[in-house]
């Protein structure tokens, strides 16, 4: 009987007995593990994978591939060149049996990629974290109470947006504190007489 089996995005067709190499799997050589991803046992096909089969497998060692060199050249007249190895590291490991239903109930160690886990080890229970404190809001209050305070200044006939923006950096956001404003003393924003004006006739 032969299954097709997946792991380490990989599709493998198996039979008892077959050595093959796999993506790392936390795993120590000697371990038993258990594929529970099965698309395909005999005649059998999953929609996508059957429920209940298994592939059981023993590690027999943790190894490398083969060295692939990745080489990059740029052809410009200060072109670069670049030379990197790299060896996949990968899990031999012989198959021992493959079950059509009740592997759920084996009670084999579930195969689980070395990729997915820190350092290669079995997954360790995810820590519980603190609810985070919420933010102080009095700061948030203190600008929406001066955001409802402030008069709109661009109704003053020549205020703009922008001059709008100067002069609320410059502390001036009601009509009141424009009206306020001596023209030849107040160098913070070049404010026009007219302005002041017509600030005394809304405030």
């Amino acid at each position: 009987m032969f299954a097709v089996m997946k792991t380490g995005g990989k599709q493998y067709k198996v039979q008892a007995g077959d050595v093959l190499r796999v993506e790392k799997l936390a795993a120590a050589a000697g371990e038993k593990v258990q594929f529970n991803e099965i698309l395909m046992v005999g005649a059998t096909v999953g929609t996508p994978t059957i429920a209940g089969a298994g592939v059981q497998a023993e590690v027999i060692d943790q190894i490398k591939g083969d060295k692939v060199i990745h080489f990059v050249k740029r052809r410009r007249k200060h072109g670069s060149k670049r030379t990197k190895g790299h060896r996949q590291q990968l899990t031999l490991l012989r198959v021992t049996d493959i079950l059509e239903k009740g592997a759920d109930k084996s009670g084999v160690k579930a195969a689980i990629g070395a990729g997915s886990v820190p350092g290669g080890a079995a997954a360790a229970p995810a820590k519980k974290t603190a609810p985070k404190k919420a933010a102080p809001q009095k700061a948030e209050k203190a600008e929406a109470s001066a955001a409802a305070a402030a008069d709109d200044l661009t109704a003053i006939t020549g205020v703009g947006p922008a001059a709008a923006k100067k002069l609320a950096d410059a502390g001036i956001t009601t009509f009141a504190q424009l009206a306020a404003v001596d023209v030849d003393s107040f160098d913070a924003v070049k404010v026009k007489p007219e302005w002041v004006e017509q600030a005394k006739t809304l405030a």
